[in-house]
């Protein structure tokens, strides 16, 4: 069956050409010059695909991926323009793009890109459903062997970062909470770069006091201070060349960010000690768990350092938010620890399985692995079994299925006549059970939150049947 695109572009004779050029290779294909009439004429066909032009004389591309992601989210988009503009491919890639295409179209590039869309959108389609195999758009790029590609839409959206930020020389702040593998994309963002066979140099700021950071950074020379004893390379010139990863950057002093500075300016370090200036070739990678711009308005961030940086961002979602993919990791951790472990356990059990989707992950991505190891280690059998879960996943296993109960309570006296003193208790019920449910069921926790003490919130949840026993 022939697949149907819908062409977007004010100027016609493009759009003829490229119409021509796609039914010949064998596509069904609508012409439209406006945004209006493209989603007039969505909205009664169906079509695989959207090649949108960016600027339009009703709206812009953008406004049409939006409102296509929105109403036709089985539809893939590519943006066609004249303009490039590396910061707007981001966005749009973040609103949904395929991709984003720019003016001259090459008749291959363009063919090649909608294949590779087309292959892609069915691949996210199918998603739902979930297959192991790998699609067209992964396949174009090295995967860093600790990097798990996942399934979920937060997944797609990071590899097509990735891609799109590889191949340039941008300097990239690498956002989200701790354990959820910055520096893993990091790598795979240095493997995919022109930069691949140089070195990769990780460095962890948060570890770094004012006095050891001129020497960790930029290296000295032997005699240069008291307990200098031999030449020392910075981690600046050993990753000369290629690719520089500062983790936790947000935890480095103010006089510290100050001389980082300079360095990152003027592309030059010189070794404490030494009046030779070395020339740097560095891409530069840094990662934060903080929000910077928040510290930079407390003043404990430089702004100018910041925007230094901020050439291109990624932020790497939890690990809660990527349900889909929460699996795909645990089968991926299993695997590796059998072959550390030299056993053969098959899998997990449903309960186990139910456990992983359910619990919140707070340590994410690291949590994940750490648990893997750990249940893979207490188990003799070919599954994992809840049974040898932490306290804190088991406990939460037995309490969310509790959730039903309060469920069942709440739709007992949904038909019923209810008074103020019900309307207050349900929403008591509610509230402290999304309480808990935020804190992993953890009672102490909750019982901060709630600003009760821990045997009222026992007599709570015991009332509300969310719990059984101890």
């Amino acid at each position: 069956m022939k697949k149907k695109i819908l062409i977007v572009d004010d100027e016609v004779n493009i759009g003829l050409l490229l119409s021509k050029f796609l039914i010949r290779n064998g596509f069904e294909v609508v012409n439209t010059i406006t945004g209006t009439s493209a989603l007039e004429t969505m909205a009664s066909e169906t079509f695989d695909l959207v090649l949108c032009d960016y600027r339009l004389d009703d709206t812009d591309g953008r406004e049409i991926l939006i409102k296509v992601k929105e109403n036709y989210p089985t539809t893939g988009v590519i943006i066609i323009t004249g303009y490039s503009d590396i910061k707007l491919a981001v966005e749009l890639i973040k609103l949904g793009a395929y991709d984003y295409i720019t003016k001259p179209l090459y008749p291959d590039e363009i063919l090649n890109t909608i294949n590779k869309a087309l292959e892609t959108q069915r691949a996210l389609n199918e998603n739902k459903s979930s297959s192991g195999k790998k699609n067209d758009a992964q396949s174009d790029y090295v995967n860093y062997t600790e990097y798990i590609e996942g399934k979920s839409e937060a997944a797609f959206t990071l590899l097509k970062q990735i891609q799109l930020i590889a191949p340039t020389s941008y300097s990239v702040i690498l956002t989200g909470k701790s354990g959820t593998g910055k520096e893993c994309v990091a790598k795979t963002i240095h493997l995919n770069s022109l930069r691949k066979d140089k070195p990769f140099v990780a460095m962890d700021c948060g570890s770094l006091t004012k006095e050891l950071a001129g020497s960790e950074f930029f290296g000295h020379e032997k005699g240069a201070f008291t307990g200098a004893l031999y030449t020392k390379i910075g981690h600046f010139e050993q990753a000369n060349g290629g690719t520089l990863f500062l983790d936790e950057i947000g935890n480095l002093s103010y006089e510290i960010q100050a001389t980082l500075l300079r360095t990152v300016q003027e592309r030059k370090v010189k070794r404490i000690g030494s009046t030779k200036e070395i020339d740097l070739d560095v891409r530069i990678i840094v990662a934060t768990n903080e929000n910077l711009l928040d510290n930079i308005a407390k003043g404990t961030f430089r702004e100018d350092l910041y925007h230094r940086f901020n050439e291109f961002s990624i932020h790497i979602p939890s690990l809660k938010k990527r349900d889909h993919d929460i699996l795909i990791f645990a089968d991926k951790f299993l695997a590796v620890t059998n072959q550390e472990l030299n056993k053969k356990i098959r899998g997990f059990s449903d309960g186990v399985k139910n456990c992983f989707l359910n619990y919140g992950w707070p340590g994410n991505v690291r949590e994940l692995k750490n648990v893997i190891r750990r249940v893979a280690l207490l188990t003799d059998g070919n599954e994992i079994q809840v049974d040898v879960l932490p306290l804190e996943l088991s406990n939460y296993a037995k309490d969310y299925d509790q959730e039903k109960i309060l469920k069942q309570i709440k739709s007992k006296t949904t038909n019923k006549t209810k008074d103020l003193k019900d309307a207050a208790q349900e929403a008591e019920y509610d509230t402290i059970l999304s309480v808990l449910k935020e804190v992993n069921f953890n009672k102490t926790r909750a019982a901060q939150i709630l600003k009760i003490d821990r045997k009222t919130l026992y007599n709570k949840i015991k009332a509300i049947k969310i719990y059984q026993g101890e």
